[in-house]
């Protein structure tokens, strides 16, 4: 049952095929026999996990509402707040803190009945240095992060869904490198309430699956208003999935974007885009980003090392000694942005995304990299988020899509990003193009 998509699982358990317990006690089996080696869960209570499904299985058979998760496990990236769990951020300076309340994100999946697995691993404060997990695909590779042990669970089966988080690439680059779908929404579309803050500017939530459908399940329960983070805003609740299933009223138009940092792709991901674009034949052109958009990495870095800084600073302040020497310095360089530096580069985001938009007159979605390549070996970093930082600083949805592997079989990402404001456009998109690709 552990192999079942998040979608499958819902349905069978709405229908009484299967119950929340057993599903639960196979993904807990799976979790025993791959964990070892993966790493990919901080924290995880097998008898708490048991009780949840038996209430949620209880509440079936009473003949409650079900929400659209009901009995589903997911993995939380442990910089969620959980009041029945510990969230201690990836640091020993937050060893053993029990926050007193969830995270909105984690009280919106236990409305929709999701069973709350336990606590995936995360980098260090989110940021870039590795936590314990591995690369599900070969151990001796990174799985990405700073979301390493969300992407790395759904990858090996041990969950259907996860959530995590992304300043810059931690959602797409380690979905790339674990091979699942990745998806980062518009910035604001899903609340930050109860989640470590680096930066208000650019951090996003986002979430692990093994199918489209799964991603537009989970956005359903997770996008909305909420007036503890003030950049989501009241809206219509958008049908994900329904509109997600749907197809385009037009065979759908892409540009491949190669960015001004193209040189660093590696020739094997070269070839497996030429063979993608190749394929999808009149429905992709090409489009070159002028060499200013270089610009706007120094800008994210700017706007994300100075917001971390003050975010940060009680951590710097009381235990520097305890953070990694790159995080330490990350923090130094923060500090030491001038104010007029910081307020020009938060200045460029609103015309950097306004003249990212025109591109829609023309085209549905960008289709780009999602890494320079497949997962680097070695476990001391969890490798560049190059490819995300341009879609991270204008708060555009971006989806990994897990289509393509290298000679040494590890997974290839492709990035779909799309239009602010327009997810579902983007996921039904992404269906059409995984079909295209699939039949040709």
């Amino acid at each position: 049952m552990h192999q079942l998509t998040a979608s499958d699982a819902a349905r069978m358990i709405r229908e009484g095929q299967i119950t929340a317990e057993q599903l639960v006690e196979s993904c807990l089996g799976r979790i025993q026999e791959v964990d070892r080696d993966i790493q990919a869960w901080t924290y995880l209570d097998p008898v708490h996990v048991r009780e949840q499904a038996r209430e949620l299985d209880e509440a079936r058979a009473s003949g409650e509402t079900l929400g659209c998760l009901h009995g589903v496990p997911v993995g939380i990236k442990d910089i969620f707040d959980t009041g029945d769990m510990p969230t201690e951020d990836g640091t020993v300076l937050h060893a053993g803190r029990t926050p007193a309340a969830d995270a909105m994100a984690v009280r919106r999946l236990r409305d929709a009945g999701a069973v709350i697995m336990g606590k995936t691993v995360t980098t260090e404060l989110a940021t870039y240095t590795p936590g314990k997990t591995r690369n599900p695909h070969n151990a001796a590779h990174t799985p990405g992060g700073s979301s390493s042990g969300s992407a790395a669970a759904v990858a090996s089966m041990m969950v259907p869904l996860a959530v995590g988080s992304q300043t810059n690439g931690s959602v797409i680059r380690p979905a790339a490198y674990c091979g699942v779908y990745g998806f980062k929404p518009t910035h604001g579309l899903i609340s930050r309430a109860g989640v470590l803050k680096l930066s208000r500017t650019l951090d996003h939530v986002g979430v692990f699956a093994r199918s489209i459908d799964d991603i537009a399940l989970v956005s359903e329960a997770l996008v909305g208003h909420d007036e503890n983070d003030p950049d989501t805003r009241l809206r219509a609740r958008v049908p994900y999935s329904r509109l997600a299933a749907e197809e385009p009223p037009l065979p759908p138009t892409l540009a491949f974007v190669k960015t001004p940092m193209w040189e660093q792709v590696e020739p094997e991901m070269r070839e497996a885009i030429a063979e993608v674009v190749s394929s999808l034949g009149d429905r992709v052109q090409e489009f070159a980003l002028p060499d200013s958009a270089l610009d706007a990495l120094e800008w994210h870095r700017t706007i994300m090392e100075a917001e971390m800084a003050a975010n940060l600073a009680a951590e710097y302040d009381k235990g520097r000694e305890s953070l990694s020497t790159t995080l330490r310095k990350q923090l130094e360089r923060g500090r030491s942005h001038s104010a007029f530096d910081y307020l020009r580069a938060v200045a460029h985001v609103p015309n950097v995304a306004a003249g990212l938009d025109q591109l829609f007159e023309h085209y549905d979605a960008l289709l780009t990299p999602s890494a320079a390549g497949a997962a680097p070996r070695g476990l001391d970093s969890t490798g560049s988020p190059t490819f995300c930082t341009l879609w991270t600083l204008t708060g555009m949805p971006s989806l990994n899509l897990p289509l393509m592997r290298g000679e040494n079989g590890l997974p290839l990402g492709l990035q779909l990003v799309g239009q602010r404001h327009c997810d579902a456009r983007l996921l039904r998109t992404a269906r059409w193009l995984v079909g295209r690709l699939e039949a040709s």
